[in-house]
């Protein structure tokens, strides 16, 4: 296994602990999804790790979503379905681990942090933190399973006002929403995961992957489907001539103009 660079992991007993660090702002880019596979292989492939935890470290966001420049670059190069089927995957093996994977949102969890955040399986977050899904704001929409995850999580109706408006929400509403378990201050969130993984790690290996793996059963009705059909969807907004304008707007730091084509 090759050095990482953007991903740390640590071992407290049998939590393996998995601390997102790519500076300055934790963007998610085709490394870093690498890395971060990495360790989750290592997490399940290791019988004594009974319980992950993903944080964002000492950072003020959790992640702040798809590395934006290289995206628009591998979109550039006709590479872009590449980026997201990676992304995708990634998620979707989150979501299928028969152990446990707690996030630790520390802070801001945007587009792609909000959806690494969903693929976990239990989610404490920083009191003054927020979620969105701010695609729509670039004309395009997300990628890596949050039309999919969001629905079965809080319900259509409030899934599609956050993804169609791009809007933000905070943790409070986050948990009144049932899209995450627990809110503590900032500096509690880690030790807030460790003491539930500690909970959970003292449980039966045998009957948490039991239970793991038929709470998955209940809910991943036609989840290949929607997962295939939402990366179709974003693959060609982004030849869209809105997605160009939100894309070079996004980096030149302005307001888009969309054109509707």
């Amino acid at each position: 296994m090759s050095e990482r660079r953007n991903i740390f992991t640590t071992v407290e007993e049998n939590i393996f602990l998995i601390k997102i660090d790519h500076t300055p702002i934790n963007t998610l880019n085709m490394q870093t999804l690498s890395e971060l596979e990495s360790a989750l292989d290592e997490f399940t492939a290791t019988p004594n790790y009974k319980v992950a935890i993903i944080s964002g470290g000492d950072k003020v966001v959790f992640v702040s979503g798809a590395d934006i420049t290289e995206a628009s670059e591998m979109n550039a190069s006709g590479n872009i379905r590449d980026f997201i089927l990676r992304g995708q995957g990634l998620f979707r093996k989150i979501l299928e681990c028969s152990k446990p994977v707690i996030a630790a949102i520390n802070g801001l969890a945007l587009g792609g942090g909000m959806e690494l955040a969903m693929a976990c399986h239990i989610r404490i977050m920083a009191d003054r933190a927020k979620l969105a899904q701010p695609e729509i704001n670039l004309g395009i929409i997300p990628g890596w399973g949050g039309t999919q995850m969001l629905p079965k999580i809080i319900g259509d109706a409030k899934a599609r006002e956050l993804i169609l408006t791009g809007e933000s929400i905070s943790a409070q509403e986050a948990y009144r929403l049932n899209l995450v378990n627990k809110v503590v201050p900032r500096k509690e969130v880690l030790n807030a995961a460790k003491e539930l993984a500690r909970k959970i790690a003292g449980k039966s290996s045998l009957a948490i992957r039991a239970a793991m793996d038929s709470i998955r059963m209940s809910t991943s009705l036609q989840a290949t489907n929607g997962l295939a059909y939402e990366a179709e969807q974003i693959i060609a907004l982004t030849g869209s001539a809105d997605a160009q304008e939100g894309l070079k707007a996004f980096l030149e730091k302005r307001q888009p103009v969309f054109r509707d084509k």
